[in-house]
């Protein structure tokens, strides 16, 4: 054995997972483990050797899962007590700090393996922090953990609240683990009684039901995709399709929109938008339609005048199996919208999902785009704001494509 054998079970891997972890991907697969020098429990962290017993990393281990073990380091000199965390949580929030500045209200402070905390998801909401542990090693430290997020926060100057659990997800049961959502006890603060908050992005407010919102409230990795389409805006009659809470459409009113229609299929979702617009005061700028936008598009002549039509839809595939049928619908609402926009419109459009990769996206937008007898220009392409950061050679971590075009012909 090539390094100095510490108190932990030493997992020998195989000639597949050693090159993956040598182009740094941090996930070793079930039968990529070849054998186990010791006994362990789920959770526990064991030592990554090569088959060589070469040290190549140390990760939570967990036999109920298909990623059998996450690494959480590389450095054999690690100790994984609460100084370690303490430090890798001061690096996550300079790191925010660095890229978003004083743009803080409201962003991703933890962001799973792309700030080496695998499985854990931590959303700053103003004085809120909302977590989501999808890994069991990550889940038996958070007793260490979320103390000390508070502690870190709260000692440079930000006013934390509460930190809330939002762990009702089906994934954490491929982990061994059981669904739930709550505060979790912080000592010294009292659980605050409410489970919404308002957020501020882009210098528009938000009402964010935390306990009940998508994922963990809201989606915060579109920010300055927001402001980039805000931009375009002015002058211009929109049609925002999916708008879910009515970010893009809030920031298209703000950016000076002659008029914005929000349009999603969410009774619930239409309310809530309704009322950031009555927030911020834009709502004489805005219509509301609760209605299925590929109906809507197919309704639609072009008599209506949009001349910026904004598609941001819930990811249409969370598996490559789907992959292809998921392109078939991004087609359909990109060719409906392309055949709608007058020369000179503009286009907004996204896909949220990592399996259909940005090849697959731009194949796509250009065969929409001949199908439609249009030529588009693109004026940016964008990916998730900076507080998701990518991990190179970890695709897990790319999952976000805005782009905008102007039809031209």
């Amino acid at each position: 054995m090539s390094f100095k054998k510490r108190n932990y079970v030493i997992a020998e891997v195989s000639k597949k997972a050693e090159r993956s972890l040598q182009l740094g991907h941090p996930w070793i697969f079930d039968a990529e483990v070849t054998s186990l020098d010791g006994k362990v429990t789920d959770g526990d962290i064991v030592d990554v050797v090569s088959s060589r017993g070469r040290y190549m990393g140390s990760g939570f281990y967990n036999s109920n899962s298909k990623i059998r073990i996450r690494l959480i380091s590389r450095n054999a000199n690690d100790r994984f007590d609460s100084a370690f965390f303490e430090r890798r949580i001061r690096y996550a929030w300079q790191y925010r700090k660095t890229v978003m500045g004083s743009d803080l209200d409201c962003c991703r402070v933890i962001f799973g393996e792309a700030d080496i905390f695998p499985g854990l998801t931590v959303d700053k909401f103003h004085d809120i922090l909302v977590v989501q542990t999808l890994s069991l090693g990550m889940e038996l430290r958070k007793d260490i953990i979320f103390p000390l997020l508070y502690k870190v926060l709260t000692e440079d100057g930000f006013s934390i609240r509460g930190i809330y659990e939002r762990n009702d997800v089906k994934v954490r049961e491929l982990e061994g683990m059981t669904q739930g959502k709550g505060f979790y006890p912080i000592e010294g603060i009292e659980t605050p009684l409410s489970t919404n908050v308002i957020i501020t992005e882009n210098g528009i407010k938000y009402n964010v039901d935390f306990e009940n919102g998508q994922k963990t409230g809201f989606f915060l990795d579109q920010k300055y995709n927001r402001l980039a389409l805000s931009k375009i805006a002015k002058g211009r009659k929109v049609l925002d399709c999916f708008t879910h809470t009515g970010s893009f459409a809030l920031n298209a009113a703000a950016g000076g929109a002659a008029h914005v229609c929000a349009v999603d299929i969410s009774g619930d979702a239409i309310e809530m938008a309704r009322k950031n617009a009555e927030l911020n005061g834009l709502e004489d700028k805005m219509s509301f339609r609760c209605e299925n936008v590929f109906d809507l598009l197919s309704s639609m002549t072009g008599r209506e005048g949009y001349d910026l039509i904004i598609l941001d839809p819930p990811a249409f595939t969370k598996s490559r199996a789907t992959v292809e049928s998921a392109k078939r619908g991004y087609k359909e609402i990109n060719l409906r919208a392309m055949k709608l926009l007058p020369q000179g419109g503009y286009l907004a459009t996204c896909s949220c999902s990592q399996f259909m990769t940005e090849e697959l996206f731009e194949e796509m937008l250009r065969s929409a785009a001949h199908d439609a007898h249009v030529n588009l220009r693109r004026i940016e392409y964008r990916q998730q704001a900076p507080d998701h950061p990518v991990l190179y050679n970890v695709p897990e971590t790319e999952y976000l494509k805005f782009y905008l075009f102007q039809v031209v012909g």
